[in-house]
């Protein structure tokens, strides 16, 4: 079992004020993401209430979002209370998210122009955490390690 002790993290996150304010803009992102994606769920809805048409790859994707938000938000929380786990969970989705939604995006056919557009707002957000979350300051805390 392991003693509540401070290690050496713990004190490198709490001396350096850049990293902690790293992590801060990290969950802000993340959470401007949530937003933004609970946003395009209202529009899907508002859309389909209206006559236009939906497809269930629209439905399923605008539902989803918004959960992976509330689910990725954890990860900035824990990488700040020193998990490398959590830490490297967030520099890879940040990377990968972006990639992967307006990659399947592009495809012709799968989603109208707008919401194309939509989704790609959306991951603006996302975008800004794999740079700071790759910065300098993050990347001091967590050492590559072998």
């Amino acid at each position: 079992m392991k003693a509540n002790t401070p290690t050496a993290l713990d004190a490198a996150l709490r001396t350096d004020a850049r990293a902690e304010g790293a992590f801060g803009a990290a969950k802000n992102s993340i959470r401007i993401y949530g937003a933004l994606s609970a946003a395009a769920l209202l529009a899907v809805v508002v859309v389909a209430s209206s006559g236009h048409m939906v497809n269930t790859f629209m439905w399923v994707r605008a539902a989803l979002l918004p959960v992976a938000a509330v689910l990725i938000h954890r990860l900035p929380l824990s990488a700040a209370l020193g998990s490398r786990r959590a830490f490297d969970r967030v520099s890879a989705l940040a990377v990968i998210m972006p990639i992967a939604i307006i990659g399947v995006d592009l495809i012709p056919g799968i989603c109208p122009l707008w919401y194309a557009v939509m989704q790609v707002v959306c991951m603006l957000p996302v975008i800004r955490v794999a740079f700071i979350i790759r910065g300098s300051a993050p990347r001091a805390v967590f050492p590559k390690t072998r």
